[in-house]
């Protein structure tokens, strides 16, 4: 596997406007932080603007997905449970709303201390974001999610603004943070399920873009522990994604050890899974050779939302990760089934 042209992987350590006055976007790269200035009423294409906070808790066995997202067209809260070995959803809760109505307006940061808390009809989506620690928290009628993560000092993100060709004033700005071991319950109908901070984490997939209106991207995703040879554990993960604008300054392609980010370089799969292979090996690689993992996966939590001109098509793929990843100063992390997952989506939007 060859790449033509290497991503600049341009960092910024300083705060950066985002965008003109016109809606221009004015930078493009990464930084393990967010330090990029986003001002939402600088959007002109508001039809094309969305925001999320998406937060994906796991254990490897159970899956716990909260998310809010305002989308322009609509929007929607939402919890989903999945048990992931039995291959099954134990519960699916959805409150939407059309319009994209402006009081539901998520911060302009998803890495510093924040509140928010919305009700969309009975449901609550409610996120309480301190230095040390988060809290989320969604009820609707019989369902109700509480969960606890920790925020580790120190700890790094990948943030990144992607541009897309062609269009000046379309952008892809994320926030991945991964290592936040959590803990809480899960109530459905008097039926409680748990998660347990010595086997859970949770990723912060945080988003504010102004896109095409179509998409297609891969994003890979885990966080947990790793022992060494002394018997010590340290916060492992790593975040990938890929298919997404323009990466010549920047890739969406790091590595996280104790809470530091260790940037890696671009990512791809050897085989591509469309149409039948997801639930064949996944061999990944970075274009640097620091990332050298194949995925052995035992679920696809297949989901496929097709509403008039909105379609949302994912194929996200559990498995087991076998490997060696590099970190920057040259040690090599032996990684042993290692559970993490990758997605395939397709979205119009």
């Amino acid at each position: 596997m060859t790449w033509e042209n290497p991503s600049k992987q341009r960092e910024y350590l300083q705060e950066t406007q985002l965008l003109d006055q016109d809606g221009t976007l004015l930078t493009s790269g990464w930084a393990k932080k967010n330090v990029f200035k986003y001002d939402r009423d600088r959007v002109k294409h508001v039809m094309r603007r969305k925001e999320w906070d998406f937060y994906q808790i796991s254990d490897g066995n159970l899956m716990l997905q909260i998310s809010f997202a305002n989308i322009s067209l609509g929007g929607y809260a939402s919890a989903v449970l999945v048990d992931l070995k039995q291959g099954k959803t134990l519960f699916s809760d959805m409150a939407p709303f059309v319009g994209g109505k402006d009081r539901y307006i998520l911060p302009a940061k998803g890495d510093v201390p924040n509140y928010v808390s919305f009700r969309v009809g009975k449901a609550l989506f409610e996120v309480n974001t301190g230095i040390e620690r988060r809290h989320i928290r969604y009820q609707n009628g019989t369902v109700e999610c509480n969960i606890d993560m920790e925020i580790p000092t120190g700890l790094e993100n990948i943030t990144t603004v992607l541009p897309f060709k062609g269009f000046p004033d379309r952008y892809f700005m994320t926030t991945k943070q991964n290592c936040m071991p959590c803990e809480g319950a899960v109530m459905v109908n008097g039926e409680k399920w748990t998660f347990s901070k010595n086997n859970s984490f949770c990723i912060l997939d945080w988003g504010r873009v102004c896109t095409p209106y179509s998409l297609v991207w891969y994003w890979g995703n885990g966080s947990g522990w790793l022992e060494d040879g002394t018997g010590k554990k340290h916060l492992f993960g790593f975040e990938i994604t890929w298919g997404i604008g323009d990466e010549s300054n920047a890739t969406e392609t790091c590595v996280f050890y104790d809470g530091k980010a260790h940037k890696i370089g671009a990512v791809d799969v050897e085989t591509f899974p469309k149409p039948d292979r997801y639930m064949k090996p996944w061999k990944f690689v970075s274009e640097d050779g620091r990332f050298n993992l194949t995925m052995t996966p035992f679920y696809d939590h297949h989901s496929d939302l097709n509403v008039y001109v909105m379609r949302m098509h994912s194929h996200q793929v559990h498995g087991l990760w076998n490997g060696t990843v590099t970190l920057d100063d040259g040690k090599v992390l032996e990684i042993k089934d290692f559970y993490a997952f990758c997605e395939y989506v397709e979205n119009r939007w």
